[in-house]
């Protein structure tokens, strides 16, 4: 057997060693840099693990009318919401949530959708399940430990549904809009709230607040331990709050006396500056069904509906304006100075009138002789106003009509819809519409506010604001404090002109006009009614639609409000629009000037106890 030679032992075993040193070395800095250098890192990572982050929900800012009342604010709602987890497990969790959070298989299709698309995020089971439900998973916290119960701002809609056109409702992101740039990533995150429509969806930016950060401590496989509530990061900011020009109790009124059978809408307006002191659209919903979710089944009911509850009429639909637009036809007449206000027409009223081969009749067959401006307006005479329009001349009326008046052009409402009226601006509108070019007697239609001539209630209240200011009307606006400068527009008529126009419209509440019965006692009332035809009137299968438009204030003082009123299918405007009209302007009126009223107390006592409406 052969030896190793000494020198060749002591070779191996020093390699050894050094072998030995080395490995001990790099453990060494290995320990070193983990323990010391990138202690910090794993510190953070095992943090990780042992913590989830947690979004903190903010409130949305509170929605004020122009008294201070309170329309939307915010009251503590409960959330449940899973912890990142398998997709078994979650899916088991909420199996076993059934019992305690009624889940429809559409939501639980959704929530499956929701947690594979994000599935490293927290579930949001339900926003708000309610307290006894809160309170029967805290106490079962052991059951349910990748469960996590919060409690969360839920908006409260004090208006209710009399304000849901104007304030619109809210609903969850959707993850096709999140990191668009009206929601940027930095901002937004998924499963957060925000507005849907109306002043909601409008000032999104100002009332979304910027959520907080909450971490609470999680077991190995995810399971909270320790305290539900967890420690808070960065506390929740709450969203802006909004002054609106809004007159809740007038828009409360106005959806108490809107008869509930019919369909229309009613706005009125502040001319002093504009502003919208109520819009109203009927039917209507109520915003709060919408908070934490609508339900799929009144979501279907809602879209089914042959009333269409969330079609705002009052600035998406469109009506002929019918004899509302006769002052329309006398500005633009005043303005070119082709009447004065003492002038009558050369062909008087016997019921109707011949032209181009065609008997154009009078809404009265009796007749109404030989009339002023102001008689005119006074009991809506189709026969002067066909040669009123006759005087300015078809190329005219559609030039000062889009153009000055703006009645092909949107209002500039601070809403996120707004429909622009249809006005026909040129003869290629006859030719592309209804494929023949127009004649001159198309326009004695356009002069009675019939004919191609389709306006929002909104619109036609824009233009009697003008009537009740100097001539000019301002966009109407909701948010007091509106930075943008939406373009209104301007009559050029003088103070004598508005006045002539303003006196028509005192004789037709006056005795002997077409909407006596709906005069004030205590204050200056105008108006003018209007009466639409639509396709399913012409063929005997319903009523027109009816129209009143108001100007309103005190005796020997400018105008104060503005209110135009449409139900449809109403008939006549006298009769059905003109009294829900004056109601309106008569509270306001009685409420800002301390004339006794008990309008509003007989409202309440009406809904608390039941007792009848005198």
């Amino acid at each position: 057997m052969k030896t190793q030679h000494p020198h060749t032992r002591r070779r191996r075993a020093m390699g050894a060693v050094a072998g030995l040193l080395l490995t001990f070395t790099f453990l060494a800095g290995s320990f070193f840099r983990v323990q010391v250098l990138a202690s910090s890192d794993y510190k953070l990572r095992a943090e990780d693990n042992r913590l989830k982050r947690l979004d903190v929900p903010a409130p949305r800012g509170t929605i004020f009318d122009r008294n201070g009342r309170v329309i939307a604010d915010n009251v503590p709602g409960y959330a449940v919401t899973i912890l990142p987890a398998s997709r078994d497990s979650i899916m088991a969790t909420l199996a076993q949530l059934q019992p305690y959070v009624k889940l429809t298989d559409a939501e639980l299709s959704r929530l499956e959708a929701t947690e594979s698309r994000y599935p490293r995020q927290p579930l949001t089971v339900s926003a708000d399940v309610g307290l006894e439900a809160a309170a029967a998973l805290l106490e079962r916290r052991s059951e349910f430990p990748n469960v996590y119960v919060e409690m969360r701002p839920q908006r409260r809609y004090v208006g209710g549904p009399a304000v849901s056109h104007v304030l619109g409702y809210i609903g969850e992101i959707t993850s096709e809009e999140l990191g668009s740039a009206r929601f940027p990533a930095d901002r937004y995150q998924p499963g957060m709230i925000v507005g849907r429509t109306g002043i909601e969806r409008q000032y999104e930016s100002i009332l979304q607040g910027k959520p907080g950060v909450r971490y609470v401590e999680v077991d190995a496989r995810g399971r909270v331990v320790g305290d539900f509530a967890g420690s808070t990061y960065r506390p929740s900011m709450a969203g802006g709050d909004l002054r609106l020009s809004i007159d809740l109790e007038l828009q409360q009124w106005i959806d108490w006396i809107f008869p509930k059978e019919k369909m229309g809408a009613v706005v009125a307006i502040d001319p002093t500056d504009g502003t919208i002191l109520a819009l109203y659209s009927a039917p209507r919903f109520d915003p709060n069904d919408f908070v934490g979710g609508v339900d799929p089944e009144l979501w279907e009911q809602l879209n089914s509906d042959p009333g269409k509850p969330l079609f705002n009429r009052a600035v998406l639909g469109l009506y002929p304006p019918a004899s509302t637009f006769k002052l329309a036809t006398a500005a633009i007449a005043l303005d070119l100075g082709l009447i004065g206000p003492q002038d009558d027409m050369p062909v008087p009223c016997s019921g109707g009138m011949s032209y181009a081969n065609r008997y154009w009749r009078c809404w009265e067959p009796q007749g109404h002789g030989s009339l002023d401006l102001a008689g005119a307006i006074q009991h809506s005479c189709d026969v002067y106003f066909y040669q009123l329009g006759l005087k300015i001349g078809l190329e005219r009326l559609l030039q000062e009509g889009t153009t000055n008046i703006g009645m092909s052009r949107q209002c500039g409402v601070d809403l996120p819809e707004e429909k622009a009226g249809i006005f026909p601006a040129d003869a290629n509108f006859w030719q592309n519409r209804f494929g023949y070019s127009p004649n001159e007697s198309e326009v004695l239609s356009l002069a009675i506010g019939q004919g191609p001539n389709s306006q929002t209630p909104l619109k036609m209240a824009q233009f009697y604001t003008a009537l009740a200011r100097d001539g000019s009307s301002p966009a109407p606006s909701f948010f007091i404090g509106r930075q943008d400068e939406a373009e209104g527009f301007e009559l050029k008529l003088n103070a004598e002109g508005i006045e002539a126009l303003r006196q028509g419209m005192r004789q037709v509440v006056g005795r002997g006009g077409t909407a006596y019965m709906s005069s004030l006692p205590y204050w200056d009332l105008m108006g003018k009614s209007g009466t639409g035809q639509n396709s399913l009137s012409l063929q005997g299968l319903a009523d027109d639609h009816a129209w009143f438009a108001a100007i309103a204030g005190p005796r020997g003082k400018p105008p104060e409000i503005v209110v135009v009123t449409l139900v449809e299918f109403g008939g006549g405007g006298s009769a059905v629009a003109a009294p829900i009209a004056a109601k309106a302007a008569d509270l306001y009126l009685r409420r800002k000037y301390g004339v006794p009223v008990d309008t509003i107390q007989t409202l309440r006592e009406h809904r608390i106890t039941g007792r009848p409406i005198r």
